[in-house]
């Protein structure tokens, strides 16, 4: 009905009306996307047969955009960090280049926290991206540009990358679809920084969307070859899903305890699920989540099965010059003289604290590989949990700081390897985003993307910014 010039104009205006508010597009391509838009009418025109295109190219004609950590051809790849403001990627990363084979129209790359590893999106290259549901409420990090921009409309899909929430807090925080695929499946690379020694157990890259549809075939995709482990040909029939609810982690004094909104929507969830598709919501307490954040910690601080030692932040953060010292940065960002932001700052001097008590962490580690079996267990091959994604709405900007850990929900399914899908549920009474994770036990993805598309027909799914 419409030819893929109007659509990708269409996105393109869009994305000038309202970028300036929510500064979530840090570089376009327009120029390049409309001449790709018209090579995709041009095939059109010429006719092989939809079947055959629909093989093909199963997203054939879709703007998108790109978590700038990725490399992108021709676009900056700095990951918020100063030292990197002048480097242009001179390839695409893995995802990005399946993505562009399969059809889709990249319209540019998105904000992210410096390094990815904060979850408000704002660094000293590219400024600070704002809510779409209420510009003064932060987007999450780190992939909240491109949180912002599908929340905006401005996007059909993302990619994203989460090693403790970085696809499912922005995907929270504005009201769209995120999926955390289970570990090892999608590729990590062409991403800055990528993850090395135990982390790359971590690591995923996985999609965005507004629709929860829209979930599936872009996973499939994103993950090539490897897509035959997650099952996604399987037929799911919901009344034979057990499902598994808990409301909060249990009270850790680290993590600010879950908004009543954020219960009730949950609470929503199961009497929906109960009434509608005659099931019994098994309520667990597992006492292990409580220490979310101590085992996320640790385990992202061990040295891996080769005896290699995580990556250091500050080594990162200086990026192939001379490690950064956390406190000299300190000191220099009181007087307004650092490139860094003190989220990344504050990480430098925390990483440095953990590895003080060398005990204390191993006894963490093997505290989180028996929550890794207990969970498995519990989920087995049919099994979906219900768990808030955030203790509260999109906080205010800046107010991260006084509640860094509260990441530590999305956060602990990282290290536990899981597939987990971010799903909207409506707006909440300030006019923000409710949703819920859903989880799965390891390779059962195709269980939460099939509870997100029910429950995004029970509760709406993503609202647009502004309609109410």
């Amino acid at each position: 009905q419409v030819t893929c010039v109007e659509v990708v104009e269409a996105y393109v205006e869009r994305i000038k009306e309202v970028n300036p508010l929510i500064n979530a597009v840090v570089k376009d391509r327009f120029e390049e996307a409309l001449q790709e838009a018209q090579q995709v009418d041009r095939l059109l025109s010429e006719g092989p047969g939809d079947d055959y295109l629909e093989e093909k190219f199963p997203l054939l004609g879709v703007p998108i955009t790109v978590k700038e950590a990725f490399s992108l051809y021709g676009m900056p790849n700095t990951s918020g960090l100063v030292n990197r403001r002048n480097v242009i990627a001179a390839s695409d990363a893995t995802v990005v280049s399946r993505l562009k084979q399969a059809g889709a129209i990249p319209l540019g790359v998105t904000n992210c926290s410096e390094l990815c590893m904060w979850y408000e999106s704002s660094n000293r290259v590219y400024g600070r991206t704002n809510n779409p549901y209420d510009l003064q409420r932060i987007v999450g990090g780190s992939s909240g540009g491109e949180g912002s921009v599908l929340a905006a409309a401005c996007s059909v899909i993302g990619v994203g990358s989460d090693i403790g929430g970085s696809i499912r807090m922005p995907a929270f925080f504005n009201g769209v679809f995120g999926h955390k695929p289970t570990t090892g499946v999608v590729p990590n690379d062409g991403q800055f920084p990528n993850a090395h020694g135990v982390r790359t157990s971590y690591l995923c890259t996985g999609p965005m969307c507004r629709y929860a549809e829209d979930l599936e075939p872009v996973l499939r995709v994103m993950a090539g070859p490897g897509v035959s482990k997650l099952k996604l040909n399987e037929k799911v029939s919901l009344e034979k899903i057990k499902f598994h609810c808990m409301d909060h982690d249990g009270g850790s004094i680290f993590v600010s305890p879950v908004d009543k909104e954020i219960l009730q929507a949950q609470k929503k969830v199961v009497e929906h699920l109960e009434s509608d598709l005659g099931v019994q919501v098994q309520r667990v307490a597992i006492h292990k989540m409580k220490y979310s954040f101590q085992i996320w910690s640790a385990m992202m601080s061990s040295k891996d099965s080769e005896g290699q030692e995580a990556q250091r932040f500050t080594d990162l953060l200086g990026d192939h010059g001379k490690p950064v010292w956390p406190l000299w940065e300190l000191m220099k960002w009181l007087v307004g003289m650092s490139s860094h932001t003190l989220p990344a700052i504050a990480l430098g001097l925390t990483e440095k604290l953990v590895n003080l008590n060398l005990s204390g962490k191993a006894k963490l580690v093997s505290m989180g590989k028996s929550l890794q079996e207990e969970m498995e267990a519990l989920l087995g091959p049919d099994g979906v949990l219900l768990y808030p994604s955030h203790p509260t709405v999109a906080p205010k900007h800046h107010s991260p700081i006084c509640m860094p850990f509260n990441f530590a929900y999305t956060a602990i399914f990282n290290v536990l390897g899981l597939p987990v899908t971010q799903c909207p549920l409506g707006l909440g009474s300030e006019g923000l985003p409710l949703g819920i994770q859903l989880v799965a036990a390891a390779y059962n993805d195709h269980l939460t993307l099939a509870v997100a598309r029910y429950l995004e027909k029970a509760f709406g799914g993503w609202v647009l910014p502004g309609k109410v």
